[in-house]
């Protein structure tokens, strides 16, 4: 699976997207990322994508024109196949909530174009002309959406086959069944005291060795928190 971003912060990619499972997934050609520096769809010399908002108002607005030139060109680098599964996502405050079935959804298409705003928000011609759809990852601000466009790329990108080593831990996460989250998970040690008269312990039930009231518990622990 193909991810386009748009930003005019490239670098703050480089560290997510070298490390950990996103890493070994690109290296085995299961995910090709791609992060493009929005400035070079700019036609003036100082590279300007932002202006002042008509109508006044407080801060700069991301220019239109730049993510248009942008698009219709990395929409002629595609090709008909790849073309009819592409879908171009602005990451916005006031766009759906972006959940798990999202995230089910979009790892669907062969190849996905995010778009990053920034400043006091992105020319309302963008979501309504370019963008297939807008995503928040949250009721909250940020100053840009470069890190809810490493959020979407990591949910998403768990969900290509041969990303994650296991079926079985997909299937068994936290959110993979609507309103159910994971169990609680224990390791080593079975007993540990942080402090003199305190010891935190390891459910007896795990310990058991009797896999029936192992999943009966697990199943249990993951309805009672949904």
């Amino acid at each position: 699976m193909r991810f386009d971003v748009l930003t005019i912060f490239p670098p703050m990619f480089d560290g997510y997207f070298t490390e950990s499972i996103i890493k070994r997934a690109r290296e085995r050609g299961l995910l090709d990322v791609r992060v493009h520096d929005l400035r070079g769809w700019t036609t003036d010399k100082h590279h300007k994508v932002d202006d002042k908002p008509y109508g006044g108002g407080p801060g700069m607005v991301m220019k239109v024109e730049p993510f248009d030139r942008a698009l219709k060109e990395l929409k002629a680098q595609s090709s008909k196949l790849e073309a009819s599964r592409t879908r171009v996502v602005l990451m916005s405050a006031k766009g759906k909530r972006f959940t798990h079935k999202d995230a089910v959804r979009l790892s669907k298409y062969k190849r996905l174009v995010l778009l990053c705003g920034r400043y006091e928000g992105v020319d309302e011609r963008v979501a309504a002309n370019l963008a297939d759809e807008e995503l928040s990852i949250g009721d909250y601000v940020l100053t840009g959406g470069e890190l809810p466009a490493m959020v979407v790329i990591d949910a998403v990108s768990r969900h290509v086959p041969g990303v994650l080593g296991k079926k079985a831990s997909l299937a068994e996460e936290s959110h993979s069944e609507e309103g159910v989250t994971e169990y609680p998970q224990y390791t080593r040690p079975e007993v540990y005291a942080p402090k003199k008269g305190v010891s935190w312990k390891v459910p007896k039930v795990l310990l058991s060795g009797a896999h029936d009231a192992v999943a009966a518990w697990r199943e249990k622990k993951r309805r009672k928190k949904g």
